[in-house]
């Protein structure tokens, strides 16, 4: 395993703060930030204990940028987390959360080695109507998007008695938010895309 393929070791101090081993200097959650930014994976460990201190990290760092208005997590997928930590949801929403952000990782480099495979794609974009052709395609998707939103359950926002009623939520529900889940990633997904 190469230096830059072996994660940044950071200790955890009694007095909470946090230091980079490989440059023997104190950082910042900023600076970790940048770190995973730049490609690079951490691991964070309390010094005394040894204790894996990584997961708690990250999500402080999610957290404040999230409190600063830098939202990437809409309310929504905020809200379908929350409901995400029961016993049956657990099973599959980590998959799920892995897989998608695999696939947004993933879709520059993929659309990038499909124009390469197919020069025909480049010359159908210079065809006259085509950028029409995907407005309309877009619009179709958005109008899709919005009737499911429109279905009951399906915008987080339940009245008293829903949220009751779906305290026993069966498979096919979980399966159906997991659903419009993905379909929010892909139309977020193509609209990186263009």
């Amino acid at each position: 395993m190469s230096e830059t393929e072996k994660p940044l070791l950071i200790k955890r101090y009694a007095s909470r703060r946090l230091y980079n081993t490989e440059s023997s200097d104190y950082v910042t959650l900023e600076d970790i930030a940048g770190f995973i930014r730049a490609g690079r994976e951490v691991k964070i460990v309390d010094l005394k204990t040894g204790d894996d201190l990584t997961r708690q990290y990250l999500l402080q760092i999610v957290a404040e940028h999230e409190s600063r208005g830098e939202n990437v997590l809409p309310l929504d997928v905020l809200t379908d987390l929350v409901r995400s930590y029961t016993a049956q949801a657990q099973s599959v929403v980590p998959q799920f959360l892995a897989m998608s952000f695999e696939m947004l990782k993933d879709g520059p480099k993929l659309a990038e080695q499909m124009s390469a495979m197919n020069p025909m794609m480049a010359q159908m974009q210079k065809m006259p109507g085509f950028a029409e052709m995907q407005r309309q395609q877009q619009a179709f998707m958005e109008n899709m998007m919005a009737g499911w939103k429109n279905m009951p359950g399906m915008t987080g926002a339940e009245t008293p008695e829903e949220g009751a009623a779906s305290e026993g939520a069966s498979d096919d529900e979980d399966l159906t938010a997991i659903r419009r889940q993905l379909a929010a990633l892909e139309a977020k997904l193509s609209k990186m895309g263009k």
